[in-house]
């Protein structure tokens, strides 16, 4: 059988989830189970004098207390490279909603109960919300002692440091090419842009459910990354790896939020302080936005051109809002730092991305990683400069974009992408070129390109094939809504040739799963997918192999169909084949896979990248010069599948993203007075609803056929978020000449843009 693979095969658990059968973590109950609830903190920044629990603890139907005071043995300390946050709050409290204590009872009215019996006394400090603010000599210093933290080793052009300033939790650097091109520029333009937090709001909270009987960890979750999750884990606890297992449930979105450790740390604790009941720990959504973000960013960029338009050099500092905690803050930090050049050519780059310290929620990983946040700078500056030279944006883009084959910078993944043929796709498909100048509508082109597939991931898998050609995947891949399982259950059958319906995805849990560095950077396909397909090839090749044997025929003559060998025209059933010589027994084939990109002296990061991902977005407009309510008309968006794996998960993939990205454009913004968080419920934030939705909505997969993953394929899921935001703003400013360089771009914020461009042009 072939062709599986491009096919628009139905999702694995469309059934179960469409009828309710479906299992989340959210569903994961047990007897005897106990419910958790948390105190939190009502400062952004206090030192915590006392913490009174004893009524808590005597009320009826309480089985455990959590304070810090129940933390000995343990290393309390979460987050990325910087060990920062303790999962209890410790002698300081550093944002709204910070946990100070946490309760098990038997239900959660009761816990909730025992929270209002706790009593806290606090000594209230100077607190600071914003990073510019944070900077400054006189800001209060969020740590005054330097937490544990890791720096990694870097390739050439590349270094970082953690507290290099007041506040700066952690500092990355790249250059590359000679400073001197500078003197070249026949012009030099700087801007600065914001970027605002949006919160994940993923449907699925976050949620354990922790069995903690003495040396032993068992904990059902909402996580992204099940292995990554089991050492963090084991290294907080004081335990081997091999004693912890973590069960990961279908996931109900993630985004990004859903990595490093959320619930487990106090499910766990509170098991283990009641005996090894199970305890359930499930964040409500308004809990949610005290949780984790995505990370507000202040971007200012220095690019000088040659007269004719050509891009010369780059230089650009990005300070990066990460909260009261480092979390992902680092990684994202590495990420915005190195996309800042974008998707085009450079002789000489300069940046430098700042994550710093503020008493607002931690901000951590989100769809995009730092690519956002890099993408809507680049992307508006462009448009910027293209006004002030005169130049169309798009043929601005096509002077200076990366072609095919070209790497951005010494020792990267040559792009595999055609830039210029995508925008040109996208151009045609709104019909930019001939578009007619009317009064308050205009038309927008973005694209992105962002390295994908994570630093140094590896990814493993095994295939277990039984008598009657049965198949059983084995692969830690997350399913958390993109289809992912679905996908790698196509190359599987592709690769053997038979129905994907004899193919099943077996349950993930770090004690059986192979292992995998976790879901995220768009990796399932084009990483994952690799190790599957490797693991697939290796199983065809052990069945001809045998039956090769059985046969007495030459194994390169033997062709696998419907669990049949194809030999000179002839059909042999394997299951008998099997029966004969194992003597009427049956018999297993295994086979494993395991993918990691390999590593390079001359790549910034040490391993170059898996893949590009590449996005391209238009957007058609009309704006009303009185509100500055934008009305969005059209939108395309296309993405580089390299080759599709199923045709309606891929289209599913660029459109989700889209919509985030109009999220991110017009309407959602985590909105802080000070350090008081204003809009932290779902009632109040404002997300797309189906009226915001264009009239005409078109999605593209192109196929280019140059990805390194399975038959050519790539990642999708991330790209088409990225260049929404400024194909959205490039049309507002063809439409009323407004140039926004902030998001999202409320009526307020394109009012003042309007005047601003107004007084530009009165000007004698």
């Amino acid at each position: 059988m072939s062709g599986i693979v491009g096919r628009d095969e139905p999702r694995r658990d469309a059934l179960a989830k469409v009828t309710g059968r479906a299992r989340y973590g959210y569903d994961v109950s047990m007897a005897g189970m106990l419910h958790a609830k948390v105190l939190r903190s009502p400062h952004a920044h206090a030192r915590v004098v006392s913490v009174d629990t004893t009524k808590a603890e005597n009320l009826a139907g309480v089985h455990a207390v959590l304070t810090r005071d129940h933390l000995d043995g343990l290393d309390p300390m979460c987050g990325a490279y910087v060990k920062d946050q303790p999962f209890v709050a410790l002698d300081t409290v550093r944002h709204v909603g910070e946990v100070v204590a946490a309760v098990a009872a038997l239900d959660e009215h009761t816990a909730l109960a025992a929270l209002d019996l706790i009593e806290v006394e606090y000594e209230k400090l100077s607190d600071v919300a914003s990073v510019l603010d944070a900077r400054h000599d006189e800001a209060p210093e969020l740590f005054p002692t330097a937490p544990s933290a890791f720096v990694p080793q870097y390739g050439p052009g590349a270094v970082a440091a953690v507290r290099t300033a007041r506040n700066v939790s952690f500092e990355y650097r790249y250059t590359t090419g000679p400073a001197d091109v500078w003197r070249e520029c026949d012009h030099v333009f700087t801007d600065t842009f914001t970027f605002s937090r949006m919160q994940h709001m993923h449907l699925e909270p976050f949620v354990s459910v922790a069995v903690a009987p003495g040396d032993r960890v068992e904990v059902w979750t909402s996580t992204q990354e099940p292995f990554q999750l089991r050492q963090e884990l084991a290294r907080i606890f004081k335990v081997p790896d091999n004693t912890v297992q973590v069960h990961a449930e279908l996931l109900g979105g993630g985004f990004g939020a859903k990595t490093n450790c959320r619930t487990e740390p106090i499910a766990i604790r509170l098991s283990q302080l009641s005996g090894g009941r199970p305890v359930r720990y499930c964040l409500t959504t308004e809990e949610a936005f005290l949780t984790v973000s995505q990370h507000e960013a202040v971007l200012t960029l220095t690019t000088g051109l040659a007269a004719d338009g050509t891009f010369l050099a780059r230089k650009s500092e990005v300070l990066l809002n990460a909260g009261a905690y480092s979390d992902y803050s680092p990684l994202v930090a590495e990420k915005a730092g190195y996309r800042m050049p974008g998707s085009y050519r450079w002789r000489h780059i300069d940046t430098v991305c700042q994550t710093i310290m503020t008493n607002t929620v931690p901000a951590g990983a989100f769809r995009g990683f730092g690519g956002t946040q890099a993408t809507w700078a680049n992307e508006r500056q462009l448009d910027l400069i293209a006004a002030r030279l005169d130049m169309d944006p798009l043929d601005l883009r096509l002077k200076n974009v990366l072609d095919l084959g070209e790497r951005s910078v010494p020792g990267e993944t040559p792009l595999d992408s055609d830039l210029a043929w995508g925008l040109g796709l996208v151009a045609d498909a709104i019909g930019y070129r001939e578009r007619a100048h009317i009064d308050n509508r205009g038309m927008g082109i973005a694209l992105t390109c962002k390295d994908g597939g994570g630093m140094n991931k590896v990814s493993e898998a095994r295939l277990t094939i039984d008598a009657f050609g049965n198949v059983s995947l084995r692969s830690a891949l997350i399913e958390m809504g993109q289809g992912g399982q679905s996908a790698l259950t196509q190359i599987v059958a592709d690769v053997l040739g038979t129905d994907p319906g004899k193919v099943t995805f077996a349950p993930v849990d770090t004690d059986h799963s192979p292992f995998d560095s976790g879901t995220h950077s768009s990796s399932g396909i084009a990483v994952m997918g690799r190790a599957v397909e490797q693991a697939a090839e290796q199983a065809r090749r052990k069945v001809l192999d045998f039956a090769a044997t059985e046969l007495r025929l030459p194994a390169q003559e033997l062709e696998l169909r419907n669990w049949e060998v194809v030999a000179r025209g002839e059909a042999y059933p394997l299951t008998p084949l099997i029966r004969r010589a194992f003597d009427g027994t049956d018999d297993e084939f295994t086979a494993d896979g395991y993918y990691r990109a390999d590593s390079s002296a001359e790549s910034p990061f040490e391993t170059p990248c898996a893949f590009w991902e590449v996005a391209w977005a238009a957007a058609e407009v009309m704006v009303d010069p009185e509100t500055g309510k934008v009305e969005l008309l059209q939108l395309v968006i296309s993405g580089d599948a390299g080759k599709v794996i199923n045709a309606l998960g891929a289209r599913g993939q660029d459109e989700g993203a889209a919509v985030m990205g109009i999220g991110q454009a017009l309407f959602e913004e985590l909105r802080y007075e000070g350090s008081e968080l204003l809009n932290g419920e779902a009632l109040d934030y404002r997300v797309p609803m189906a009226d915001d939705m264009p009239r005409s909505f078109i999605s593209i997969t192109q196929e280019q056929g140059h990805g390194s993953g399975p038959f050519g394929s790539k990642g999708l899921g991330e790209g088409g978020m990225l260049p929404v935001p400024p194909a959205i703003a490039a049309a507002i400013a063809d439409a009323v000449g407004a140039q926004i360089t902030g998001l999202p771009m409320s009526p307020e914020r394109v009012l003042t843009a309007i005047d601003a461009a107004r007084a530009h042009d009165s000007r004698p």
